[in-house]
């Protein structure tokens, strides 16, 4: 796989809020977070629930700004600014009175393209997605995997430098979660975007990342990083190789000790 270095490159970051409005003692959330993503790499985040790993991804998005540390993208500063990444989070978010084909392009409207073009684009990778059957239809009409799919090509189609993928599949039923899984890596095999993922799920991450970074408990630190060699996409069978169950023990360590 030839993958660039440093796509994303996140240093020193650090992140507080307020106990309450107006107060000066502030709660620590991120506390000198450094880490990097590649061109073309899938790189998972998991830790503890309340760690910070959604504030990480609102300081990525430019949606809020770090106390300190900065974001480079492609080697430019980008701390604080918006419209470098397309962000999916748990809930779909589908328009209900928009139809598939619509809701797809619903990015390309803010930009400004052109209906016609980007109809022809959200088609093509409807078909090739294997959704092209579902683009007249309403998100009322479709199962939760149905609308995560959906919601992964209006990402996809929003044409950033980076997908930030928060738990997209964190709210499906085991049997869905994984063919979403084995949708997801074929579709990451095929276009190879730039991928940093959040999810509770050691299993997932072990099946879709290239790297997993593993962070502490709140005030949240990097605490390992672990890089899966095995070629994407992968089955769930790899889960039952040796290296994969002693992948498995690094983690469950690594979330559990203090």
């Amino acid at each position: 796989m030839n993958i660039c270095p440093e796509h994303l490159r996140i240093e020193h970051i650090y992140k507080s809020y307020p106990f309450q409005s107006g107060a000066q003692k502030r709660l620590a959330i991120l506390e000198d977070i450094s880490l990097e993503v590649a061109d073309g790499e899938f790189v998972s985040l998991i830790g503890p629930s309340g760690c910070g790993k959604s504030t990480l991804f609102n300081l990525v998005s430019g949606l809020e700004e770090p106390d300190r540390g900065n974001m480079f993208l492609k080697g430019r500063e980008i701390t604080g600014e918006r419209g470098h990444v397309g962000y999916m989070m748990q809930k779909d978010l589908l328009l209900p009175w928009r139809n598939v084909l619509d809701n797809c392009i619903l990015a390309m409207e803010i930009q400004q393209i052109p209906r016609k073009k980007a109809t022809l684009s959200a088609l093509a990778m409807l078909e090739e997605m294997g959704l092209a059957e579902y683009a007249h239809h309403y998100p009322g009409q479709l199962s939760g995997g149905m609308r995560q799919r959906v919601s992964f090509v209006r990402t996809m189609l929003a044409g950033r430098e980076i997908l930030l993928l928060d738990e997209p599949f964190g709210a499906l039923d085991a049997f869905t979660k994984s063919e979403m899984h084995e949708w997801l890596a074929g579709s990451f095999s095929k276009y190879r975007p730039t991928v940093l993922f959040i999810t509770h799920d050691i299993e997932e991450a072990l099946l879709l990342s290239d790297r997993i970074y593993v962070l502490s408990a709140r005030p949240s630190k990097i605490k390992q990083q672990i890089k899966v060699e095995e070629r994407l996409p992968r089955s769930r069978e790899v889960l039952t190789q040796e290296k994969f169950i002693a992948f498995k023990k690094i983690l469950l360590k690594e979330l559990f000790s203090k």
